[in-house]
């Protein structure tokens, strides 16, 4: 049903006892995400949501020309290859090929003839640095605005975010506005643009958590439903708050939310993409003494 590595993933995930994890794995026959909730429920879980697994390497990148940006990913096997400058250069071609092709998707991208030489597709030149960097390496996606658009990467192309903003971007404090937006979902991370951009089931699931929560708790046993429900609306607004960008405290400012400090910058937020190098994918785990023992029989 579950693996003793199953439990110790949940408890990274949560920051929870392993016994806690254990019996969450337990109730929920082995449902990662139910296993989550009910640790929540149970007012266990120390983090809210559950946090992507960072596995593989690779570079996030992000061109803006003009009124056009686009932001892709491309991983690779290791870390050295990364930082090589023909991979970066490759990674950078590619965001160019989005800008000037604006493709459906990354099979139309991979289909779609070499700005710089059309006798070759992009998926030719993918496997001809393939073969050429003896690595494996992969496409994985890409993100295109028109408008107002400004980028930031962190940490050398670990991160990648960009914003969608209405505003005169020739203005330098609406420049530096959209780039501190920018900087604060990098850092943060938000689940959500605002609370309209919140689906109405994760909303009802939330409710559905918070509830159990203060049931769980002693303190609330004799309270009346109306108390319950006047709790439980303060801790969705606080739920908002936290994971609702444009209501979050402003990082640099914590006076006011970021929403209302791009107001003050005449900066309108539309839209915004933020791209985590690896986020979801497994990486292979190299056993080193294995590959020994292989070697050598």
């Amino acid at each position: 049903m579950f693996t003793a590595k199953d439990v110790k993933e949940l408890r990274e995930r949560t920051g929870c006892g392993m016994m806690d994890c254990k019996k969450a794995l337990t109730e929920t026959n082995g449902d990662f995400d139910k296993a989550v909730d009910f640790l929540r429920e149970k007012g266990l879980a120390t983090a809210a949501k559950k946090a992507s697994r960072i596995a593989s390497e690779g570079l996030v990148d992000i061109l803006v020309d003009g009124n056009v940006g686009a932001m892709v990913e491309i991983n690779s096997e290791t870390d050295f290859v990364a930082k090589n400058d023909e991979f970066k250069t490759f990674v950078r071609n590619i965001a160019r090929q989005v800008i000037a092709v604006n493709p459906a998707d990354v099979d139309a991208l991979l289909e779609s003839k070499f700005i710089d030489d059309e006798s070759i597709t992009i998926k030719d030149l993918l496997t001809e640095k393939i073969a050429k960097i003896g690595e494996n390496m992969n496409l994985r996606r890409f993100a295109r605005y028109e408008g107002g658009v400004v980028g930031y990467v962190h940490a050398g192309g670990r991160i990648g975010v960009m914003v969608k903003v209405e505003a005169d971007l020739a203005n330098d404090d609406a420049m530096a506005a959209a780039k501190d937006c920018a900087m604060q979902i990098a850092a943060i991370n938000p689940l959500y643009k605002d609370r309209d951009s919140v689906p109405a089931e994760d909303v009802e699931k939330e409710k559905a958590i918070i509830t159990a929560q203060i049931k769980e708790d002693p303190k609330n046993a004799n309270k009346p439903d109306n108390i319950i429900e006047k709790m439980l609306g303060g801790k969705i607004n606080k739920f908002f708050e936290t994971n609702c960008l444009i209501e979050q405290a402003f990082v640099k400012d914590d006076s006011m939310s970021v929403g209302k400090y791009l107001e003050s910058k005449g900066v309108k937020l539309v839209d915004y993409v933020r791209f985590e190098k690896g986020e979801g994918l497994e990486k292979k785990e190299d056993n080193f003494a294995d590959e020994v023992a292989n070697m050598v029989k």
